[in-house]
Parts: structure tokens; C-alpha cells; sequence
């Protein structure tokens, strides 16, 4: 199973709760294939300038990108999320996001509630 974690699913593992211990299981399992969205990374890096500073944005983003294969916005994702975006309501951050898991074949692993019920989703309740 691939597995795309989820912006709101980093948050928790930088943070080091409880939930981020589950993601951290998937993060230290080696034979486990992360993704990661471009999308994802911005989110991240922009939570960490606003909490932290750039000094920690850069630490969280090597970590995430030692770990992680970082699938970019392209043009098939550019669409696919539009379209996601359009007949989900969803802003546009998350339909990339499930645009990127669809294309790519993986679960997203989230806590986010636009995705609890679908199934390309690992749901993490809190």
C-alpha cells in the first residue's frame, strides 16, 4: 500500500501527539512508500514560519523529503483537482491533495474531515 500523508497528519507527528505516533509508525517502517504532495510541503513549511521560524520550516521540510517521494503539481493533477474541487466543495489545497492519491494509486492519510468516509482514506480520528 502506498501511502500519501496528509498535511493535517504532519502537523500531529511534528507535534508528537498521540495521533502523530500512528503516523510515526508509518514514517519509521522503511519498507512502507510515503508520498508526499507538493501541496503538502508548502502547508508544512508555511505552518512551521508561523509557529516556528525558517530554521525549523527548513528542518521539518529535509525531514519530510528524506522520507518521502514528492509528487508535484502537474498538469494531470492540475485538472483532476479542479474537477475534485468543483464537485466536492472542497478548496483547492485538499482536491489537489486527493487528485495527487488518485493518480498516484495511494491512501491519504488524514484526520481532515472532507476525506473521513472515502475509500482512498487512512481516517485518523481525534
Amino acid at each position: 500500500m502506498i501511502v500519501l500523508i496528509d498535511s493535517w497528519a504532519w502537523a500531529e507527528f511534528f507535534a508528537g501527539t498521540k495521533i502523530g505516533e500512528t503516523v510515526k509508525t508509518y514514517v519509521m517502517d522503511e519498507n512502507q512508500e510515503i508520498l508526499i504532495s507538493s501541496i503538502n510541503l508548502a502547508e508544512i513549511y508555511r505552518l512551521a514560519l508561523s509557529r516556528f521560524d525558517e530554521q525549523t520550516a527548513e528542518k521539518r521540510r529535509r525531514s519530510m523529503l528524506s522520507r518521502c517521494f514528492l509528487i508535484p503539481v502537474d498538469e494531470e493533477i492540475a485538472v483532476l483537482g479542479a474537477k475534485l474541487r468543483q464537485q466536492r466543495d472542497w478548496g483547492l489545497s485538499d482536491a489537489l491533495i486527493y487528485a495527487t492519491a488518485i493518480r498516484e494509486g495511494a491512501q491519504v492519510m488524514t484526520g481532515d474531515n472532507h476525506f473521513k468516509g472515502l475509500k482512498e482514506t487512512i481516517f485518523l480520528e481525534h
